[in-house]
């Protein structure tokens, strides 16, 4: 899946195409690989996704143009059965993705991804496998992780 997030990222055609928006985040839904789900995401100045995970699927995002932050939690957690977990000190990474930079992820990843740019969208691909059954998104106080609320796939 990183092959083809990395390819796809590296198409102008592709991620020329992809409509912007001043706003809010933008996405095209793409052709995976494999049966994989996958996304074109268009992002504005200061746009986040707060903190999430992909409901158990395996992922790869590629940051296409711009620059995009990843902040994530190195420990897995788990995925059923809690609202809130008080987290050990130390577990926090951050990576700093520039254009063609990727990386993939297991099933218990949780993380945001921001771009911190205040003037310049960013453009990245992102790959799930199997196909996202749900994205738990997650509020954080602190070392407090709490989980908000449950979205399915025909909510988005």
């Amino acid at each position: 899946m990183l092959d083809f997030a990395r390819k796809v990222a590296a198409d102008p055609a592709v991620v020329g195409d992809l409509p912007l928006d001043p706003e809010g985040r933008t996405w095209v839904r793409l052709e995976g690989p494999g049966g994989a789900e996958a996304w074109l995401i268009g992002w504005p100045p200061g746009a986040e996704t707060g903190w999430h995970d992909h409901g158990g699927s395996y992922g790869v995002f590629v940051t296409a143009a711009g620059e995009l932050t990843e902040q994530s939690l190195s420990v897995p957690l788990p995925s059923e059965g809690w609202r809130s977990l008080e987290l050990a000190e130390g577990l926090d990474r951050k990576r700093v993705l520039p254009e063609g930079v990727g990386r993939a992820f297991g099933r218990n990843h949780v993380h945001q991804v921001t771009n911190g740019s205040p003037s310049s969208h960013a453009v990245s691909v992102h790959a799930y496998y199997p196909p996202l059954p749900l994205i738990r998104r997650y509020s954080r106080k602190g070392s407090t992780l709490r989980l908000e609320l449950v979205e399915r796939p025909e909510e988005w």
